[in-house]
């Protein structure tokens, strides 16, 4: 079946480059474009896309209250949303990704990773180029680390190193080699995990790891 993408970009020449690219792709299919947040959320909400490629800066609504509202706290059922931006080291970026988004992808970054991106984004991984979201991480949680102890949730062994690799960067499959278990046996981890923690995607469990100080 083909991944269903919704575009939200307030630059006409933004969304048609993306259009162009997901369309050309046999397993990809652009079902909608907005050009605000308020539109974004409404389309969502009766598109149910696979996966919704957010710009952070728009009117209206901005990319970041728009992400709350499709894959925040408290949504039943959340959406995949990807945050789309010009800078890496942004703190619009961590804000939409302490607000439910499962990763984030550079405007400049390339047809190539465009279409990585989405397929990345539908299979559950946190990015195409976790490298770069642990490095996002690294910087602003080291800036906004919570201060007050908080208790930390029973995680077994085996899950405190899948959330260390999550966290790393790691996607499923280079988790499975690391630690030499099956496919199948890291998501059952990684939903123990997002149970436990209250996480809504392997972001968030990211997000906590580094909050944490589990990893440096």
């Amino acid at each position: 079946m083909s991944i269903r993408v919704l575009i939200a970009d307030d630059q006409t020449l933004v969304r048609t480059g993306f259009r162009l690219i997901l369309d050309a792709e046999p397993d990809i299919e652009v079902v909608g474009e907005a050009a605000d947040g308020e539109s974004a959320v409404r389309l969502a909400r009766k598109l149910r896309p696979d996966v919704t490629l957010m710009d952070i800066r728009m009117p209206k609504i901005d990319g970041i209250r728009a992400t709350a509202l499709l894959a925040g706290d408290g949504v039943p059922d959340p959406l995949r949303v990807v945050v789309v931006t010009i800078y890496d080291l942004d703190d619009n970026v961590f804000s939409a990704l302490r607000a439910g988004a499962c990763g984030f992808l550079l405007k400049d970054a390339g047809p190539r990773l465009l279409v990585e991106a989405v397929h990345a984004a539908a299979d559950g991984e946190s990015m195409v180029s976790p490298s770069v979201t642990t490095r996002l991480l690294a910087h602003f949680t080291a800036r906004s680390r919570r201060q007050a102890a908080e208790p930390t949730p029973a995680l077994t062994a085996r899950e405190i190193d899948v959330v260390l690799a999550v966290a790393k960067g790691r996607t499923n499959a280079e988790v499975a080699k690391e630690l030499t278990v099956s496919l199948s046996t890291v998501k059952t981890h990684l939903s123990s995990v997002q149970t436990k923690l209250g996480a809504r995607n392997r972001t968030e469990i990211a997000i906590w790891a580094w909050e944490k100080g589990l990893v440096t």
